[in-house]
């Protein structure tokens, strides 16, 4: 399943209930989205790798 393919979505917000892969959610160097959709519930998740490297402190 592709990162960007379409995902299901509930009150305009993204679900997912991949528990498999749960913490790519929040630290993915292959995502360069700061607020990707959640991995496992409903929403959207801060990619903390992403953000360090906005600051400077990841490449």
């Amino acid at each position: 399943m592709g990162e960007q393919e379409q995902q299901r979505r509930f009150l305009g917000m993204p679900v997912n209930w991949d528990w498999q892969n749960w913490t790519k959610g929040f630290w993915n160097s292959e995502d360069r989205r700061l607020f990707p959709p959640k991995r496992v519930g409903i929403g959207w998740t801060i990619n903390v790798y992403e953000l360090l490297r906005r600051m400077g402190l990841k490449q």
